[in-house]
C-alpha cells in the first residue's frame, strides 16, 4: 500500500540512510539515486559564505544534477550545514578531529540549516530551508573520550560528530526545531509541497 499519486516513485538524489529512512516511513517510495556533484568546489564557487544559503545551494544542485538524467521525475536534494557562530563544520575525518569538534560545541548553542529542494525536467520547483538550534551539554575530556570511544566509525560520518538518533542524544541538554529537520530533510514542507501537486492521498 502506498499514498504516492505520481506515475513514478520521486528519486531522492542522496545516499543518507537517515533521510531514506523518514521517506520511507512516511510511506512514500523512492529510488535513490545519489548526486555526482564534487560538493566542496560548488560550495567554493558560488562565493554564498551563509550556512542556509550553502545547504540550500547544495540541495539544489544535488536535484538538478539527478533531475538532468531523469526526464519527468520529480527529484528531491537535500543539504544539512552545521554552524557555531560563523564557523562552518564539515564531517570530521578521523577521531582526533571528531573530538576537536566536540569540544568547540561542548556547552555552546549551534544550529543545523537543513536544506531540501525538489527538481524536475532540470528546474527547481520547490525549496525550503529549516533551521534547528541544537545545546549540547558541557563536556569535559573524559567524557568526550568516552563518547567517542563508544560510537565509533559512526563519528565520522555526520557533521559535527555525533548522530541524534543514536548514542549523540547523550550529548544534548536542549533542542529547539522539528526532528526531521534534525536528521537533514525538513519533511513537513515537502510533504506540503507534494500534497499541493495533487502526488499525495493524504
Amino acid at each position: 500500500m502506498t499514498i504516492w499519486r505520481g506515475k513514478d516513485p520521486p528519486i531522492l538524489a542522496s545516499q543518507s540512510r537517515a533521510r531514506q529512512v523518514l521517506l520511507s516511513n512516511a510511506g512514500i517510495p523512492f529510488d535513490a539515486v545519489p548526486a555526482d556533484i564534487d560538493e566542496r568546489a560548488v560550495q567554493k564557487n558560488s562565493g554564498f559564505s551563509a550556512p542556509a544559503e550553502i545547504a540550500g545551494l547544495l540541495a539544489r544542485e544535488k536535484a538538478l544534477f539527478v533531475s538532468s538524467k531523469n526526464p519527468g521525475r520529480y527529484v528531491i536534494g537535500a543539504d544539512q550545514t552545521l554552524a557555531l557562530g560563523n564557523r562552518l563544520f564539515s564531517k570530521p575525518a578521523g577521531r582526533a578531529q571528531a573530538a576537536e569538534q566536540l569540544r568547540l560545541l561542548a556547552g555552546g548553542t549551534h544550529e543545523l540549516h537543513s536544506a531540501v529542494a525538489v527538481a524536475r525536467d532540470g528546474k527547481i520547483v520547490f525549496t525550503d530551508v529549516s533551521i534547528a538550534r541544537m545545546t549540547m551539554r558541557r563536556l569535559d575530556r573524559a567524557e568526550i573520550e568516552a563518547y567517542l570511544d563508544q560510537a565509533g566509525e559512526a563519528v565520522t560520518t555526520s557533521v559535527g560528530a555525533y548522530q541524534l538518533e543514536g548514542l549523540g542524544v547523550h550529548l544534548f541538554e536542549r533542542i529547539e526545531g522539528d526532528h526531521f529537520t534534525v536528521l537533514g530533510l525538513p519533511l513537513l514542507p515537502l510533504l506540503a509541497f507534494l500534497r499541493g501537486e495533487g502526488l499525495l492521498d493524504v
